[in-house]
């Protein structure tokens, strides 16, 4: 769930790497301090924000990702989106159920040089489940991770890249999301739980890295801890998604312990000890790029709060969460609105009102990074559900332009029209 790698050092992991390009949960190994990472690329008069969308800085990397945080985070604090936000969403699409970064041109079909990833899937799965009203398009999106579940249980990034802790906890997330058991999707009788167990490193009492996860074995088959995996293997092994409600969460009870068992609860219990262990006597998670000094990492202290909280470590979450109140504002601001819809969760999972946050309301912040509201409900916007799916992106794309002609109407009739939303969710 970070957001502070930037658009640059994205590019040249992709190009090194081979693989699609994407700014999501696990993109890279090891997360960039937030403070010495370059800012991602402001879009240009000529590369001007698609209608619906969050943010004003370049899609390439982050469109889908970043309106699926913010889809999920509007929706756990009951608040509507911008007008088109969810057909935004929609429109990206590709007719196999799967999602890249961003497509600039939404009528175009998806071919074998569209960059899907399983993040961004399994990210907008969390969204469209938040919202509601477009169960088929999230279920094909679950066909699709699905099929590129590998061998150990896990996903990676992209289809068939080695599982990742951060890529597997997610697809958890879109799994759960949808209403299926986590440990009853498996390849080769491996479920996501056992690809994540695969990358824990023992706990005890004096070990460095202790109860940590790991984002992927070195190439000798080593772990080595790291923070970013960590928060998002807690969240997948209590098979949550990006949404944790307050008082809904584990039994760690701050214990600072290490669980003996071998159960994903025990797995999650230890990287929460991790997490509250790593913490500065300020509250920060740091983080650093080669050849520099440590940094606080903004985006993994705000996962850790909701990690904790997860594990039901609440007291654990006070100190990080005062922290972030004083300090989130310069990085938010730059990072825009993947960063507010991480301190909402985050804040949302504490039992801390969004609304006033180090006496700024987060909620309203997020929503002024995006289009106005829409005055009807979004759920009146007809979706492809009552469609045959037609296997290309042409129904994908009609429903674009549909919806994008239907939210102007329910803006021409603001005056007259407002219904109530429905949450999913009890």
């Amino acid at each position: 769930m970070n957001v502070r790698r930037s658009a640059a050092v994205v590019a040249v992991l992709a190009a090194t790497a081979g693989v699609g390009t994407g700014l999501g949960t696990g993109f890279a190994p090891a997360a960039l301090a937030d403070d010495t990472a370059p800012a991602a690329p402001s879009a240009s008069p000529s590369q001007a924000i698609p209608t619906g969308l969050y943010g004003s800085t370049d899609p390439k990397f982050d469109g889908v990702w970043r309106q699926s945080l913010t889809l999920v985070a509007l929706d756990a604090v009951r608040e509507k989106p911008g007008a088109g936000a969810v057909d935004w969403l929609l429109g990206q699409q590709c007719a196999d159920g799967a999602f890249a970064a961003y497509r600039p041109d939404p009528t175009a079909r998806c071919d074998a040089k569209t960059a899907v990833d399983t993040n961004s899937t399994a990210a907008a799965v969390q969204a469209l489940a938040a919202v509601g009203g477009h169960d088929a398009r999230a279920e094909r999106a679950v066909g699709w991770l699905k099929d590129h579940q590998n061998d150990d249980g896990g996903w990676g990034f992209t289809a068939g890249g080695p599982s990742d802790a951060n890529s597997t906890s997610v697809v958890i997330g879109a799994l759960a999301a949808v209403g299926e058991a986590p440990d009853g999707q498996k390849k080769a009788g491996h479920s996501p739980y056992d690809a994540l167990r695969a990358l824990a490193l023992p706990c005890a009492a004096g070990t460095e890295g202790g109860g940590a996860f790991a984002y992927q074995p070195d190439t000798k088959g080593g772990l080595a801890a790291n923070a970013d995996a960590t928060a998002a293997a807690v969240l997948g092994s209590l098979g949550e998604g990006f949404v944790v409600d307050a008082g809904k969460t584990g039994d760690s009870g701050g214990a600072s312990t290490c669980a003996g068992g071998t159960s994903p609860e025990d797995a999650a219990h230890n990287g929460a000890v991790y997490l509250a262990g790593a913490l500065t006597s300020d509250g920060y998670l740091t983080s650093a790029l080669a050849g520099a000094e440590d940094q606080p990492d903004l985006g993994n202290t705000a996962d850790a709060v909701v990690a904790l909280a997860a594990a039901g470590d609440t007291d654990a979450t006070a100190k990080p969460l005062a922290w972030l109140e004083k300090n989130y504002g310069p990085w938010a601001a730059k990072s825009g609105p993947a960063a507010y819809a991480q301190l909402i969760l985050a804040a949302h999972a504490a039992g801390t009102d969004p609304r006033d946050f180090g006496g700024a309301d987060l909620v309203a912040r997020l929503t002024e990074t995006g289009p106005a509201r829409d005055v009807a409900d979004y759920r009146s916007v007809p979706s492809d559900d009552t469609a045959d799916g037609g296997g290309d992106d042409g129904g994908i794309a009609t429903g674009v332009v549909l919806g994008a002609g239907l939210g102007l109407a329910a803006l021409a009739g603001a005056a007259l029209t407002r219904l109530t939303r429905k949450r999913r969710r009890a």
